[in-house]
């Protein structure tokens, strides 16, 4: 495990950009699992301003994106689908083809999960981009979650609802792991991470058995490590 302590989260948006921009161009059809939520739009908007740059090219990119919320519309605002194209995929040169997401609307969602982790088996992720919650959550992986799960459809303990998810074991496949995290508030899950004695009580802590963690933090996220 490496860890980056940045000052702000303006600077762990920085860190974070260069990491994904130096994968790139070291490996031009790098396969990238994506997150959502606040703490990676900085580092997106980055990466768009570098796009427009010319700094690196997202045309040979393969993607896969964590988790959806279910079901849900894929026109709708509050969808991860929506989120990813207007934070943004819809910025840069990145092919529709090479788009991976989990479908939301599905009638059969046993099914979408299942279609989904043997795409991910035949494209292994490369690079995993991963937010923490407050309770440890990745993805929708939440307390309680199983080391050896897999996509599926799990219910959300934080908000009414259910949503698929990529599972623990899938994110452990990732070849390499940034997981940012950013605020006072997720100061206990990055704690629970550095000692790993958690377990499935805060399942950010199942990362700490990865080969290649990098975790970068702004100084009120790392206060108690």
């Amino acid at each position: 495990m490496k860890i980056i302590e940045a000052r702000n989260y303006k600077e762990l948006s920085k860190i974070a950009s260069e990491i994904i921009i130096d994968e790139i161009l070291e490996k031009p059809n790098l396969v990238m699992g994506f997150a959502t939520g606040e703490t990676p739009k900085k580092t997106y908007k980055n990466l768009i301003k570098a796009y427009k740059k010319k700094k690196v090219d997202f045309s040979k990119i393969k993607t896969f994106n964590l988790d959806e919320f279910y079901p849900i519309k894929e026109n709708d605002l509050k969808s991860y689908r929506k989120y990813m194209l207007v934070k943004l995929f819809n910025k840069i040169n990145v092919d529709e083809k090479n788009i991976h997401l989990l479908n939301g609307s599905t009638k059969n969602p046993e099914k979408e999960c299942l279609e989904y982790e043997k795409k991910i088996n035949k494209k292994p992720i490369d690079l995993q981009i991963l937010g923490v919650g407050e309770n440890g959550h990745i993805g929708f992986n939440e307390p309680g979650s199983s080391r050896n799960s897999k996509t599926r459809l799990v219910n959300l303990t934080h908000r009414k609802g259910k949503a698929l998810t990529i599972g623990i074991s899938t994110i452990m496949k990732a070849k390499k792991i940034i997981l940012l995290a950013s605020g006072k508030k997720k100061a206990k899950a990055i704690q629970a991470l550095i000692e790993g004695k958690q377990g499935n009580k805060f399942p950010v802590s199942f990362l700490k058995e990865h080969k290649n963690l990098i975790v970068v933090v702004d100084r009120k996220a790392g206060s108690l490590i």
